[in-house]
This record gives structure tokens, C-alpha cells and sequence, in this order.
């Protein structure tokens, strides 16, 4: 159950992690705090998924998460660079809930995850398996866009130190949010919820599990639109399929037939 308290409480327990690891990084020997200790510290405030009663509420139990990471500075370099934080949008109460990698420029502009050429894929995705894009929740590993050199246009991947860094916020999301599903949109977001990497090609299409919530490994939006062959959109509707049938959700032969 998620404590009123504890989230209260939160921004003063960052303030004294930050102090500790400045601490640590100067090398003063009181107080000490070893980086295992930190990371203990650093787990998510959700320590367990919210009540049934609770969970009509979870717009209400977001909004202080939310608060905390529009004003997040755990890594400097990208709060400097950052239009704004990017949290995540939809239903709170959904069955179903995608995560990518991190805001690109579009969505650091907009403050919305996944509004740019890979995002309005993912919402014709969303709604040929016959989802509005609000009746969904979508959100990243990263809340912040990763910097690039300056005159450097593009995005970067994030690094493993930046998505250590910000998890704990993803992990209160799903915690409370509470999907009966998740997809995971790349190989980096899979490292994010996974703890590990590897090739698309042997992840996707098949069951995984994060903190007991089944997950769906399938290919980001914008590898489809660098590899448009057919048979690369019918692998990612394959794996929707499978969603959809782990959802309950009636398919249609329209849909079973859209790539034959």
C-alpha cells in the first residue's frame, strides 16, 4: 500500500541521498555510505502494490510521482539540457501499458511521450488492436531526453547509469498503475525492466515476466520505420496479437488477417 507519508517524505529522502553520495565521492569517512546502502535506499517508495481500494484513486496517487520528477536533478547534465521531464500519459487504471526508451526532441517539446513519426505508429498500433491511445498508459525508461553534443542532432540511447537512475520512478508507475500487461518497445527498454540485453530477433514474440506482470518484448516504432518491409510489421502485430489474447480481448478475422 502506497504511504501518504512516504511521499511526503520523498523529496527529503533524495535530498539526503544526494548529501550521502557527495559525501562518499570527497571521501569524508562520517557519515559513511556504501554504494550497496544507497542502492538499498534508492528502491522504489512502493514497496507493494497499491489496495483494491486504492486503485480508483491512481491518478491521485501519480501526481506526487510526477511532481517529483518535473523537478528531478539526480543527473545534472541532463536536468541542464532538458526542456522538460517527460512522466507519461493514459489511463491510470489500464490493463495495458507500453514503455519505450526515453523522450526524443518532439516529446521533450510537448512534455508526452511518444508524439513524434515513432509515436503516432505506436498510437495507429494502439488502435488497430482496437485501443483508443487514452484508454492505454505509456511511458519511458528515462524521464528526461538524453543530451547530445551540442550542434549534434538526433537522439542517443540512454546509459546504463542514467536508467539506474531514474527506474525507481518507472517502477512506482507500474506498481501503481498495476497493468495486466506490459510491452516493451526496444532492446533498451528491456534492459531497463529486464536487467539485461540481447537480440530482438530471440527476445520479441515471446513471454517474459517483470515483477510478475507479464511482459511482451516486440521491436520500437522506429525500427519499423527504418525496416518497412511487411514481414518486420507482422512480426510486431504478431506480438500484439499475443497481448491481445493474454488480455481476453475478442480479435476480429480482420485483425488476424492483417498481414496474409
Amino acid at each position: 500500500m502506497v504511504s501518504n507519508v512516504a511521499a511526503e517524505f520523498s523529496p527529503a529522502l533524495d535530498l539526503v541521498l544526494n548529501a550521502l553520495e557527495q559525501m562518499r565521492e570527497r571521501g569524508e569517512k562520517l557519515p559513511r555510505a556504501s554504494r550497496i546502502s544507497l542502492a538499498h535506499l534508492r528502491r522504489p517508495i512502493v514497496a507493494q502494490p497499491p489496495s483494491r481500494a486504492a486503485a480508483g484513486d491512481k491518478a491521485s496517487l501519480l501526481a506526487p510521482i510526477q511532481a517529483r520528477v518535473a523537478v528531478c536533478v539526480k543527473c545534472p547534465h541532463l536536468a541542464a539540457s532538458r526542456t522538460q521531464t517527460v512522466f507519461g500519459v493514459g489511463n491510470p487504471d489500464a490493463d495495458l501499458m507500453f514503455i519505450g526508451e526515453a523522450p526524443g526532441a518532439d516529446e521533450d517539446a510537448r512534455g508526452e511521450p511518444f508524439v513524434g513519426r515513432a509515436g503516432q505508429l505506436l498510437t495507429k498500433i494502439i488502435a488497430a488492436m482496437g485501443f483508443a491511445r487514452a484508454d492505454v498508459y505509456i511511458a519511458n525508461v528515462l524521464k528526461c531526453r538524453p543530451d547530445m553534443p551540442r550542434g549534434s542532432s538526433g537522439n542517443r540511447p540512454p546509459t546504463p547509469a542514467e536508467m539506474e537512475t531514474c527506474l525507481p520512478y518507472l517502477a512506482e508507475q507500474i506498481g501503481i498503475i498495476q497493468p495486466k500487461v506490459l510491452v516493451a518497445l526496444g532492446a533498451t527498454a528491456v534492459e531497463g525492466l529486464l536487467g539485461s540485453r540481447g537480440t530482438m530477433r530471440e527476445m520479441r514474440g515471446k513471454w517474459h515476466s517483470h515483477q510478475e506482470t507479464p511482459l511482451m518484448i516486440t521491436y520500437h516504432p522506429s525500427y519499423l520505420l527504418r525496416n518497412q518491409a511487411p514481414a518486420e510489421k507482422r512480426k510486431v502485430w504478431e506480438d500484439m496479437l499475443q497481448v491481445l489474447e493474454r488480455l481476453d480481448r475478442p480479435i476480429s478475422e480482420k485483425q488476424r488477417n492483417y498481414f496474409r
